[in-house]
């Protein structure tokens, strides 16, 4: 084994290498430790484990067990995250979990007449459309030219879309990436209130084959995801919804070999720090083969967005033409793009098409095509979920979300005019929470703070007010809030 390393790095150390020359090279990656493990005893060569902590192993593996992994250990996804180096595979394991923030924004339903008309304009013939249209690239891996063609194609198409409904708001654009010649999309409709603050849906746009990268038509995988997330923005636009927070519908490189273009999409925001309210994952949504029509999924997901993803079913899918039955399942280590924002502390939720005990069978080979299906009723199912979660969130609210809060350990949100707050996670104490109305009287004052409570705001009529900290240091934060 290390025979066969010490060849490589002299190897790379000789000639410059491309994107293709990578592909076909060892690389870095973490992965389950108990797959790490199965597989150096079946590969002894292709494979090296570099470094163990809990249940996780940073190894330098080939190409070809990389595939093996894809296609014999795993039902979904890479099972593994690309790194770019033996250190950053190395350090990756040593930090621990960056926990997404619960309850930091109160996710509310209000928006009944909104989300009932684009439930109702959702178009299942534009979502078949759509998978064949991604089907018929032949490939889409993510290192063949008809990946970059895909994406080029669909940023047009966002494109055209927003100028058919004259979205103004509208703005597309390719994200080029250090790890994968293919390039991800990006539309973004701007918020008209809150434009700093974001919610996101994502599918990838790849597809990979164990039968060979050539003929990878990746209906369901993902194709589905694009086309569900595609039509739920259509839906927005045909009834004019305009968002108050910032809307990106994200197709992302290079998933299926180590959810390289949402890693690096991810860890670019958390180190800009973009506040990302929610993300959803559209990744596989057209195999209709369990009980239920919609599983979350638990591990390497927020259980808030998770609820709340739930309660939005519960409020508007329990009966008639609208209506989705849900249950819970758990994926695999690295299984979607959900798991590059989980890793940042973003909230995501990953709601999938099927139990992983009965997911799709044809995946990852080139019997992945429409054909399977013959129709996109249950890609329409989560299209209507897409639309109604971006609805709720991107609406107006009254919440306590912004990065000085978070950054100092202060968490608040209003929900039924109640105020929410925990301030256990910091050291520096809290003099006092005042409150005051748009004409700067205060309204509100509560001292003798604890770690954590509530505040009734019963008392106060509908409106603007900003709600101040008033910290032992001196220093004051702030933030306007709206009651309904």
């Amino acid at each position: 084994m290390k025979k066969l390393f010490s060849l490589l790095i002299i190897y790379s150390l000789s000639i410059p290498l491309t994107f293709a020359q990578q592909e076909t090279s060892s690389f870095y990656a973490t992965m389950a430790l108990i797959d790490a493990e199965e597989l150096q005893k079946e590969y002894p060569n292709e494979i090296e484990i570099i470094a163990k902590r809990r249940n996780e192993a940073a190894v330098f593996m080939s190409e070809e067990v990389s595939h093996k992994l894809h296609g014999r250990v795993l039902v979904h996804g890479p099972g593994f995250i690309y790194k770019s180096s033996e250190t950053e595979a190395k350090q990756s394991l040593q930090k621990d979990d960056i926990k997404a923030v619960s309850n930091k924004m109160a996710f509310t339903i209000t928006e009944d007449t909104m989300v009932n008309q684009a439930m109702n304009a959702i178009d299942t013939q534009n979502i078949e459309n759509h998978i064949t249209e991604l089907e018929n690239y032949g490939t889409r891996y993510h290192t063949s030219n008809s990946a970059n063609q895909s994406a080029q194609d669909l940023k047009t198409k966002w494109e055209t879309m927003a100028s058919t409904y004259n979205r103004t708001d509208v703005s597309v654009r390719l994200v080029s990436h250090n790890s994968t010649p293919m390039k991800s999309v990006v539309m973004t409709i701007q918020g008209s209130e809150f434009p700093d603050e974001f919610v996101i849906v994502g599918g990838h746009l790849d597809s990979t084959s164990s039968q060979g990268n050539n003929d990878a038509p990746g209906a369901d995988d993902d194709a589905s995801g694009i086309a569900t997330i595609t039509e739920a923005a259509r839906t927005l636009f045909e009834i004019g919804f305009q968002p108050k927070r910032t809307i990106e519908v994200m197709a992302y490189a290079a998933e299926e070999v180590g959810l390289r273009g949402s890693a690096e999409i991810a860890a670019d925001y958390k180190t800009n720090n973009v506040n990302v309210i929610a993300v959803g994952q559209f990744d596989m949504t057209n195999y209709n083969g369990s009980a239920n029509d919609v599983y979350f999924i638990d591990d390497n997901t927020d259980s808030t967005l998770n609820d709340f993803f739930k309660q939005l079913m519960d409020h508007y899918n329990t009966s008639g033409n609208h209506q989705l039955t849900y249950s819970t399942a758990v994926c695999n280590y690295g299984c979607s793009d959900h798991a590059s924002w989980n890793s940042q502390g973003y909230p995501a939720s990953f709601p999938f098409e099927a139990n992983f005990s009965q997911y799709n069978p044809n995946i990852h080979t080139r019997n992945d095509t429409f054909s399977i299906s013959g129709t996109a009723e249950h890609a329409t199912k989560f299209a209507k979920l897409c639309s109604e979660f971006l609805i709720e969130i991107a609406k107006n609210d009254a919440t306590l979300s912004t990065p000085e809060f978070e950054e100092e350990g202060y968490y608040f949100y209003v929900k039924n005019k109640i105020l929410t707050y925990n301030i256990s996670q910091t050291s520096m104490e809290v003099e006092n929470i005042n409150m005051y109305d748009i004409n700067g009287r205060k309204v509100l004052q509560k001292k003798n703070i604890i770690s954590s409570g509530n505040i009734s705001l019963n008392s106060l009529s509908s409106g603007i007010y900003v709600i101040t900290l008033s910290l032992k240091d001196q220093r004051q934060l702030s933030k306007k809030i709206i009651l309904d």
